[in-house]
């Protein structure tokens, strides 16, 4: 398959790399600021990338379905942001909620076979199958793979447990609202439609009171830096979607891909080690990934 045609999953591992970097910057400040601020650092930093886009949307056509659609995508992310918060601050367990939650590519995954009616080769279909199990080797917590009945056992319908169910099933949307939102508009003009959003939603936890600007300089700066990383994904997830790419596959090769990064980059800068198990998600999520771009030849047939 030739580099113009492999487009699509360049941009889906770029948007994985992008949001394992994000993963890394924002360790240093999860402990520093709730959710909300958190959100609005983001969307500070997700304003300082539109001098990337801005100059591309002068020149590309402007439609209100493909706007509203990727504000829709947008608010579905937020939601399972800050469903995960409530997961947590409701006793959930990061053993369960975790793994839980990253299994969004299979809500993503069912939205593209039977609305977007999606076909997959047998080979992408090996790919999902490698990496589903890779995502939950990935999550950093293996009460599952350790002690399965222990986890299953702890899977009692409580309010942490509804709330983390909810930011699986926001985060699938947000996937698949993500590439209806590419069918009408550009990737630069979905990612304008993204920030906007997300400045709305950071206006409305201010005039709530939710956010406290009680914050370091350090704590500001970094928070900024992780926004622009986060949004830089999110644009390449959205340049992804808009190559053509499938949301079956382009969802799992980014998501499966984010934390392989994270991992990798931790090792590097961080000095941390990982585990048998996390070797094992990595392999799985890399042969998943590349299972996950291979597409059959088309033949021509001439008369």
């Amino acid at each position: 398959m030739s580099l113009k045609n492999r487009k699509w999953f360049i941009y889906a591992a770029a948007a994985g790399l992008l949001w394992g970097l994000w993963g890394i910057v924002a360790k240093f400040i999860s402990e520093d600021v709730n959710p909300f601020m958190n959100h609005f650092l983001f969307s500070l930093g997700m304003i300082l990338t539109l001098p990337f886009v801005i100059t591309k949307c002068r020149r590309q056509p402007f439609n209100i379905r493909g706007i509203i659609w990727g504000c829709i995508a947008a608010s579905f992310a937020v939601a399972g942001n800050l469903a995960v918060f409530y997961a947590f601050s409701n006793g959930g367990q990061a053993s369960i909620v975790i793994p839980v939650t990253n299994l969004y590519p299979l809500i993503t995954i069912l939205i593209a076979f039977v609305a977007f009616k999606e076909k997959l080769n047998t080979i992408n279909l090996c790919g999902i199958l490698l990496s589903i199990p890779a995502i939950l080797l990935l999550s950093g917590e293996t009460m599952l793979i350790t002690d399965t009945a222990l986890f299953f056992k702890s899977l009692k319908l409580n309010e942490w447990l509804l709330f983390s169910l909810v930011a699986l099933l926001c985060w699938g949307i947000f996937s698949a609202a993500q590439k209806i939102t590419t069918n009408h508009i550009s990737a630069e003009w979905s990612y304008v439609a993204f920030i906007f959003t997300s400045i709305m939603i950071s206006a409305g936890f201010v005039v709530a009171g939710k956010i406290e600007f009680s914050i370091s300089s350090n704590t500001l700066s970094l928070g900024a830096l992780a926004g622009m990383l986060n949004g830089l994904g999110v644009l390449a997830s959205f340049s992804a979607y808009r190559s053509e790419g499938k949301a079956s596959a382009v969802t799992t090769i980014a998501g499966t891909l984010q934390p392989v990064f994270t991992i990798i980059l931790a090792l590097v800068f961080l000095n941390e080690h990982f585990s048998l198990v996390e070797a094992l998600g990595i392999v799985l999520a890399i042969l998943g990934a590349l299972m996950l771009s291979y597409e059959t030849r088309k033949v021509t047939v001439i008369n």
